[in-house]
């Protein structure tokens, strides 16, 4: 028998790789939400992939192994933090590494690169996580090398025996199952076994397939994938525009902004009451209608800046001039539109309370503040290709500072401070916030008026949550903190909410 080639023995250490993963995928990540159990899979996954990159030395070479701090760190923030938000947002942070680690193996660069770029390395690894393991067991893996032609018999053999015992088989097993109660039950109950049991094995085999064909896409581009070479190879056009095109696009929305921003001055900034804009109309209604709005004109008008700047024909000096002078002009109003943004914010907060969605849309805004300075100093300054590694190290940076800022517990700290001072409380909503969330709550309920403190209490003691000894696979400390407030103080919780009185609430000024 001839020896294995190297590509038979890289595809077969995908596939064996990938299945291994699956298996403890299925053990670890079928229990949510997430926590400790993301943080050990994806350990195992770091590890492993350390280990197999030398079969591609240049993902690592030029400094790419600085990918794998972001994987580690976000992937440790599992178990710090317990909101549902930042889950998401630290998964979106792991995958966006994970493809740049893909697109820095096949070629191409993380720094130093340009908005295409990072798209298309995106599409490829959504592509291959897709469809590669398609690739590796039908294409790639040299199966002539693998299997020998006598082994390549013995399955046809096998299917031969099992088809010429099958009519014996029923033959003599209809005879012994007549002739014998006790048997006839016993195969009765193989044959027909408890279907709760046949559905959690489909479930189990479904979450094994799955998390290993996703594994074995991933690894063909990051070992083995050339998607990236190939399309560069190719070299297409770029479209382009003229200065005039461009210059008549950004000039038109300048004045659009410009003409927005002499009526915000008006209304926001100068205090001015809305006489005679809407009947019924209050200030904090108005300031929450507009938020949104604004916040997605901020962010649209980025895309179109670079797109601008992407398509712009640069044939002279004077159009390169031009460009640079519009978006000035215009990233200086969304500067504005930005601030009058976050003022109607504070105003409907002042009002109604802070919210998820309020503060999560907030930081969002801060951070394409920083990226339009940043657009400033990089894409109008001749260093466009730097561009978007830097707006997403502020990404990162930002989804660090929320961490730091815990804001589940920091919309439970401003939610109970205005409940105090006389304004309403929505318990049913503050109860819905993550474990975050609770120590802040308990340390705040004598803050609250009888009616709020009831609800309270009776809404945390019915979250499933909190409630019962948690798998250790979702174990996180902020999980841990709420479970430890909550039994310290369950007895004064269930007297609230209609039980026996008995314990201590903490002191006020806990809850700050």
């Amino acid at each position: 028998m001839a020896p294995m080639t190297n590509k038979a023995k890289v595809g077969l250490t995908i596939l064996s790789v990938a299945a291994l993963f699956g298996v403890l995928g299925d053990a670890l990540l079928r229990q949510f939400p997430w926590g400790l159990n993301l943080l050990l899979w994806m350990g195992l996954l770091l590890a492993a992939l350390l280990l197999l990159l030398p079969m591609r030395r240049e993902t690592l070479a030029g400094g790419g192994g600085w990918l794998f701090v972001p994987l580690i760190v976000f992937s440790a923030a599992f178990v710090w933090r317990d909101s549902p938000v930042l889950k998401v947002l630290s998964l979106l942070a792991i995958l966006i590494a994970l493809a740049l680690l893909m697109l820095r193996a096949q070629g191409g660069h993380v720094r130093p690169s340009g908005v295409v770029e990072y798209l298309v390395g995106g599409a490829l690894a959504a592509l291959n996580v897709i469809a590669g393991v398609l690739h590796v067991v039908f294409i790639y893996i040299p199966w002539s090398d693998v299997v020998t032609r006598r082994a390549s018999r013995r399955p046809l053999a096998l299917a031969r025996g099992v088809a010429l015992a099958l009519p014996l088989l029923l033959l003599f097993g209809g005879l012994l199952v007549s002739g014998d109660e006790v048997f006839a039950a016993m195969v009765h109950r193989v044959l027909v076994p408890d279907f709760s049991v046949v559905f959690r094995l489909i479930v189990h085999c479904a979450t094994v397939a799955f998390l290993a064909w996703i594994v074995a896409g991933y690894l063909r581009g990051l070992l083995v994938g050339e998607d990236y070479a190939r399309l560069s190879r190719l070299n297409l056009p770029a479209p382009r525009l003229g200065a005039t095109e461009i210059g008549v696009v950004l000039g038109l929305l300048d004045a659009l902004f410009l003409l927005f921003v002499v009526v915000q001055v008006h209304y926001l900034f100068g205090g001015a009451p809305l006489v005679g804009i809407k009947p019924g109309l209050t200030y904090a209604e108005y300031a929450r209608q507009g938020f949104f709005e604004l916040v997605a004109v901020a962010a649209l008008a980025m895309p179109v800046l670079l797109g601008a700047h992407w398509l712009l024909r640069k044939e002279t000096p004077a159009d390169e001039r031009g460009f640079r002078l519009l978006a000035l002009v215009q990233v200086l109003l969304l500067f504005v539109i930005m601030a009058s943004a976050i003022e109607r914010m504070v105003i409907y907060q002042r009002e109604y309370g802070q919210t998820e969605l309020r503060l999560y849309t907030s930081a969002f805004m801060g951070w394409l503040a920083v990226v339009f300075v940043w657009f400033l100093l990089a894409v109008l300054r001749g260093r466009r290709r730097n561009f978007v590694f830097g707006a997403m190290l502020a990404g990162f940076a930002v989804l660090g500072a929320l961490y730091v800022l815990n804001p589940d517990a920091a919309i439970a700290r401003v939610n109970v401070a205005r409940a105090a001072a006389g304004h309403g409380f929505d318990s049913s909503y503050a109860a819905s916030l993550s474990a975050d969330a609770v120590p802040i709550l308990v340390a705040g309920l004598p803050s609250l008026n009888a009616s709020d403190r009831s609800d309270l209490a009776r809404n945390l003691l019915s979250n499933r949550r909190l409630s019962g000894a948690a798998d250790w696979r979702s174990w996180s400390v902020s999980r841990r903190e709420a479970q430890r407030w909550m039994s310290k103080y369950q007895p004064r919780l269930m007297s609230l909410s209609g039980g026996e009185k008995t314990g201590n609430m903490p002191a006020r000024g806990r809850c700050h």
